[in-house]
This record gives C-alpha cells, sequence and structure tokens, in this order.
C-alpha cells in the first residue's frame, strides 16, 4: 500500500478564501483601508459591489463543500488505482479545512455582526 497524497483541497480552499473577500469587499476593505489611514472618496465606490455580494457567497459556500467532500468524501481516503493517503496527512489537510471555514464564515458573516462591534 503507497501513502503518496491524494487530490489535495488546496484549489477550492484558495477559490472559496478569493470568493469570500469578494463577498466581503464592500463590507471589510473599506473598513481595513480607513483602520490603515488610506482614505478617499473612491472608497465609497466599494459599497457598489454589495449587489454582488450573494453571488460571491454562494460561490465561497460551494468551494467549501467542493473542499469537504474531497476531505470527507467516499474517494478521501484511497483512490481508485489503489493508493491511500497517510492519516496524518488527512488530519492535517482537515485541520487547515476547519481553519479556513471558521475564517471565510467570519468573512461572509461580517456585514451583520460589524453594527455590533462599532
Amino acid at each position: 500500500m503507497s501513502t503518496s497524497p491524494a487530490k489535495s483541497p488546496l484549489t477550492a480552499i484558495l477559490a472559496a478564501s478569493v470568493a469570500a473577500i469578494g463577498a466581503s469587499v464592500c463590507c471589510v476593505v473599506p473598513l481595513v483601508l480607513v483602520v490603515l489611514g488610506i482614505s478617499g472618496a473612491w472608497i465609497a465606490n466599494l459599497t457598489a459591489l454589495d449587489a454582488w455580494r450573494p453571488w460571491f457567497s454562494a460561490a465561497a459556500l460551494a468551494c467549501l463543500g467542493w473542499a469537504s467532500w474531497s476531505l470527507y468524501g467516499p474517494s478521501s481516503r484511497c483512490r481508485a488505482d489503489g493508493e491511500c493517503v497517510d492519516q496524518s496527512v488527512l488530519r492535517h489537510r482537515r485541520r487547515w479545512l476547519w481553519i479556513a471555514t471558521v475564517v471565510i464564515v467570519l468573512l461572509l458573516l461580517f456585514p451583520y455582526y460589524v453594527p455590533w462591534l462599532l
């Protein structure tokens, strides 16, 4: 039995991260820019991207589902050609998936909990 790693969910996690950033660009990016001391009238234009937030959120959740399926689905341990993943590698990948999921969910929910922070 070989212990070479199966396909990595890295692509799905990165795509979910980019989609989550896209979903929160109307709210998080202006706040981060102001905190960093960058200002300008053009920052108000970022709120126009609020109409795209549901699409980016759906894409982020779909990519997280794809990554979860690749790590928890039936082919997560052994591939069709008989190669199996080392359990420590699989645990490490699952840990990173959960960390990425928490960060992405915090980004997606930012517009809803920011009024409680300000």
